[in-house]
């Protein structure tokens, strides 16, 4: 890209928003017009899950995850561009924009790489450089720079400089003054920074060793693995490099990253063309200490931090995966059922909460003391038969397994007709003490709330876990070394992704559920509630426009997420966009089904042949993608994602280590995935661990790419350790050779 000296045009200063998108397109590999489209839906103010939803017809059917990675990558382009024509403009001011500078400025793709290339015209802090400077050797050093002065007359020239400035008593101080300003000037050539950081990406090795300054032995041995770890730089995993880190913040490890520093010396030698420099050997002794104290130093903290934040990425990654799933488990709709939160001393705290999640009794029992177990089972089955209860729900937190033995005795010796199940309860304790846990039971001690919401948990996951920060789920690796602002981000864009998927009950939804709707904040969805309680009940999605503060806009982003389910407009109850009234209705008359009966069956027997969508739109004279919609809220009217998903393992007995055999078949379900495997609960005091290699027999990549956090799934017993009470598991079928102990 040519231009003349010194002329910034204004598309130099600001990227067009053209040139953006088209930039964009090309990174994301996604059609031009669909990207030109999104961007501008996304600039009007809607939301994500509304286009997703909603504007198929505009974004050309993008997904979801395009969606968001439009959204993500125009701020970030803007980002850059925005900072690109201030230092440009800041350049030309300077009188140091130059055209070679001018184009690499342009061709910058990052805020990193900009910043490196407006470095050496930032206000320097004071070095070495700096002092040398300020005693007047740069003209010297330019000298020796330019090949003007040789390495046969570097003394002689340094020497005419002593005496010049107070500071300058000797020959040896301007040398070395001078070696400083040039090793600081090659520092800051973005083309040897380039050579080394390639050199190190390629050849890197990272080393640990225990410290032996750390005094923390139960650290030590948490981290012994890392004593004399040595890995290639660029295939150490995100969960070793997340270790590697905190070992290293906590002073447990020593950390080392060594690379072919003289294939880097050789090659900056080379870009330097000091072959043929008069001054090759004082050059060479200025680049060599430019890369060991500039250098190569400032690239190590690069590529260090470089995988530290791609670690985190890939963290927050798995973390908002096995939320999505963990928030994703069917709800356990129109069941009875008994919480129990565990506990030793204090006992284990019991309520028992009907099919609409309404406490109708709470106790407490006990596991150990001086109450014989019989009477505590006894007190169980006598509440289970008082209220029926279908399914009692075990938090897995201290005593979950002693409360375990204690209702499976109960359900055996009584001949009880439930079942349990073990209940994630991370968080629950949270909640109970919140601000939203004390306003929505005020009368509840925090123990009894805790309770409920483990029970409410099984009821219906996504409506009583949104309630708790997502941080606090404990279904993450490494969380709490994450930065703690991107991964609130990161898991906030994931319970907004499926709250609107599953879609929220208008009249029945909490505060806590509402501010995740399309189109909603705390603010609007504390009205909404308000307005129940007030006014009853809402009958139509319309009388939303009657809430203060919720306009034609908010209310075009939020109708579609919200429904009624026995309401005056039977259409409320589907996924059908208010706006797509007229054309639903439409749709069904065309295939002789009233809206009225539509929700009193499974769904309108709309066609038992095959759809031909392109003669349905043209017919309805509307888009493809709207009609497709409609059709499949009008088809599938109370249809909820989540039941494509397997419910709960439900149990009637305990099981002990004891128990276990090499090769014995079991049934768990999965508690946590991680990169280096799964971790499956079936039914003892700890998880089993499933390790990435035994999860399938094909190559697996990621654990994600085969087991979810909740799946129910079959597994084998591979390693019994006995001491440590440790179970790992297989989900291949085990062959004798296979088994060890």
């Amino acid at each position: 890209m040519c231009r003349s000296r010194g002329v910034v045009t204004e598309k130099d200063r600001m990227d067009s928003e053209q040139e953006l998108i088209q930039r964009l397109s090309s990174q994301l590999g996604l059609k031009l017009d669909s990207v030109r489209r999104t961007v501008e839906i996304l600039d009007e103010g809607n939301t994500v899950p509304f286009i997703t939803r909603y504007r198929k017809q505009q974004t050309g059917g993008l997904d979801e995850n395009q969606i968001r990675a439009i959204q993500e990558g125009i701020a970030t382009l803007r980002e850059v561009s925005t900072t690109r024509a201030r230092m440009i403009e800041s350049l030309q001011e300077l009188g140091k924009l130059t055209p070679e500078l001018q184009a690499q400025l342009l061709e910058a793709d990052s805020k990193r790489r900009l910043d490196e290339l407006y470095a050496p015209f930032r206000v320097k802090k004071k070095t070495k450089a700096t002092e040398a400077l300020e005693r007047g050797l740069g003209p010297l050093a330019e000298a020796i720079w330019n090949g003007r002065v040789g390495d046969d007359q570097v003394e002689k020239v340094a020497a005419n400089c002593v005496g010049k400035h107070p500071d300058l008593v000797d020959s040896q101080i301007v040398i070395d003054g001078a070696r400083e300003i040039i090793a600081s000037r090659i520092s800051e050539l973005v083309a040897i920074r380039d050579i080394v950081r390639e050199t190190a990406r390629r050849t890197a090795m990272i080393r640990t060793k225990l410290s032996s300054g750390g005094k923390d032995e139960e650290l030590k041995k948490t981290f012994s693995d890392y004593g004399g770890f040595e890995s290639s730089f660029k295939r150490l995993a995100p969960h070793r490099v997340m270790a590697i880190d905190r070992g290293e913040a906590k002073k447990i490890l020593r950390v080392s990253l060594d690379w072919d520093g003289d294939q880097a010396q050789r090659r900056a030698a080379a870009n330097l063309e000091l072959g043929i420099h008069r001054a090759k050997r004082f050059m060479a002794e200025c680049l060599s200490e430019s890369l060991k104290r500039f250098v190569n130093p400032a690239v190590e903290r690069e590529l260090r931090r470089e995988a530290t934040e791609s670690a985190h990425v890939h963290s927050m990654g798995v973390f908002a995966a096995n939320l999505r799933s963990l928030l994703m488990q069917p709800p356990l709709p129109s069941k009875t059922v008994m919480a129990i939160d565990p506990g030793f001393r204090s006992g284990c705290k019991v309520a028992v909460i009907d099919r609409l999640g309404t406490l109708l009794e709470s106790d407490l029992i006990f596991v150990i003391g001086k109450d014989s177990r019989e009477s505590q089972a006894e007190k169980l089955s006598q509440l289970v038969a008082k209220h029926q209860v279908d399914v009692i729900a075990i938090g897995n937190g201290t005593a979950s397994r002693e409360t375990e033995a204690l209702v499976s005795e109960a359900i055996q010796n009584h001949n009880l007709s439930c079942r349990y199940t073990i209940v994630n309860e991370a968080g629950a304790s949270i909640y109970s003490a919140s601000q939203a846990g004390q306003e929505e039971f005020p009368d509840l001690d925090a123990t009894v709330r805790g309770t409920l919401s483990i029970g409410r948990r099984l009821q219906d996951p996504l409506s009583e876990l949104v309630k708790i920060e997502p941080q606090h789920l404990g279904v993450g690796m490494y969380q709490h070394d994450l930065p703690e602002k991107q991964l609130e981000q990161s898991l906030s864009e994931v319970v907004v992704s499926c709250v609107n998927s599953v879609g929220v009950d208008l009249n029945r939804a909490s505060t806590e559920l509402l501010k995740y709707v399309s189109g909603l904040n705390r603010k609007s969805a504390e009205k909404i509630v308000q307005r129940r309680h007030e006014s009853g009940p809402f009958r139509r999605r319309r009388e939303l426009l009657d809430v203060p503060g919720i306009g034609p806009a908010t209310y075009t982003q939020a109708a579609g997420f919200l429904r009624i389910a026995d309401g005056d407009e039977p259409l409320d109850a589907t996924w059908v966009h208010p706006e797509s009234y007229s054309l639903a209705r439409q749709m069904l008359k065309s295939f002789g089904v009233e809206p009225q009966s539509m929700l009193k069956t499974k769904g309108p027997k709309l066609s038992t042949e095959r759809i031909n969508f392109d003669e349905l739109s043209s017919s309805l004279q509307s888009d493809r993608f709207t009609v497709e919609q409609v059709y499949e809220a009008i088809s599938r009217p109370g249809r909820d994602p989540r039941e494509d998903v397997a419910g709960p393992l439900f149990r009637s007995g305990v099981m002990n280590f004891e128990d276990l055999k090499i090769g014995m078949k079991l049934q768990g379900v999965v508690s946590n995935v991680v990169d280096f495997g799964a971790f499956v609960d079936v039914g003892l005091k700890n998880d089993g661990l499933v390790h990435i290699s035994r999860l399938s027999d094909q190559f697996v990549s990621s654990p994600l790419d085969c087991v979810s956090l909740g799946d129910v799934v079959t597994v084998w017993v591979a390693q019994l350790d006995e001491e440590r009470k440790r179970l790992g598991l297989s989900m291949i079928p085990l062959e004798d050779a296979d088994l060890e102990r």
